[in-house]
């Protein structure tokens, strides 16, 4: 596919959609506690989505069945919510969600810690991964390659002694959740798509503590990695432009 390149008119659009992600976001996150279940956040999700007045980006997508991931602990992406997994202290849980307003889309994750017991490495794991991220914008611009930034996240993480999920990556975004170019977390600088004026991708580095391996459960979703260890995962949707990089989710 080509590359869609975003008028600004379009990227105004689409920080709108942004917006109702990060809303949805800051809203689920209150519901992480110690005893709540990742049904108990998809249904504060499904709620804010229809009081925002937009429509759910994940439910339906190739089939899968909720408007959130709920990934917890080794868990990397893609774990459906269920009453059954129920939220303990000293957990950690990734919540990633889309949504479709006005015809374009919005996509980002946060990793919660859940209750007061958290392991320093693992709050080590959180911090590093969400500065990978940051990394990773900062590296945008026109002119720059997907390499600089997934380098840029890559550099950061394995500087801290984890490792970078190579299986999933980030994507282009707009009419569609996903579009091209692909956005890897680990690369090569100078090398790979130059990115535009316009361009949007979502960035979502996806850390391990342990190795980088993963695995696909039987349920077709939930990837988990294959040593057991913790992972977290951070997502922004971005917009190239001249000054640099916009984030529209935040």
């Amino acid at each position: 596919m080509p590359i869609m390149i975003k008028t600004p008119q379009e990227i105004e659009k689409m920080r709108r959609s942004g917006q109702v992600v990060r809303e949805v976001l800051e809203h689920v996150r209150q519901f992480v506690k110690p005893g709540a279940s990742t049904q108990d956040l998809e249904n504060a999700a499904v709620e804010k989505i229809k009081e925002l007045g937009a429509k759910a980006a994940f439910k339906g997508y190739r089939g899968y069945p909720c408007v959130l991931c709920t990934s917890v602990n080794e868990e990397v992406v893609h774990g459906i919510p269920s009453s059954e997994r129920v939220l303990r202290d000293g957990d950690i849980v990734s919540i990633d969600t889309g949504v479709i307003l006005d015809g374009y889309y919005g996509d980002s994750a946060i990793t919660v810690a859940v209750g007061q017991k958290v392991a320093l490495r693992t709050q080590r794991l959180l911090a590093v991964t969400k500065a990978s991220l940051e990394r990773g914008i900062e590296a945008i611009k026109p002119g720059a390659t997907l390499g600089d930034v997934g380098a840029a996240v890559q550099e950061v993480v394995e500087a801290e002694g984890f490792s970078v999920v190579r299986e999933f990556v980030g994507h282009g975004i707009g009419t569609r959740l996903h579009e091209d170019p692909q956005v890897p977390n680990y690369g090569r600088r100078g090398q790979g798509q130059k990115l535009r004026e316009g361009m949007v991708i979502a960035i979502e580095p996806m850390v391990n503590a342990g190795k980088p391996d993963v695995q696909v459960l039987s349920d077709g979703w939930t990837a988990v990695t294959q040593d057991g260890s913790l992972s977290a995962h951070f997502e922004h949707t971005v917009a190239v432009t001249a000054e640099g990089a916009v984030i529209l989710t935040q």
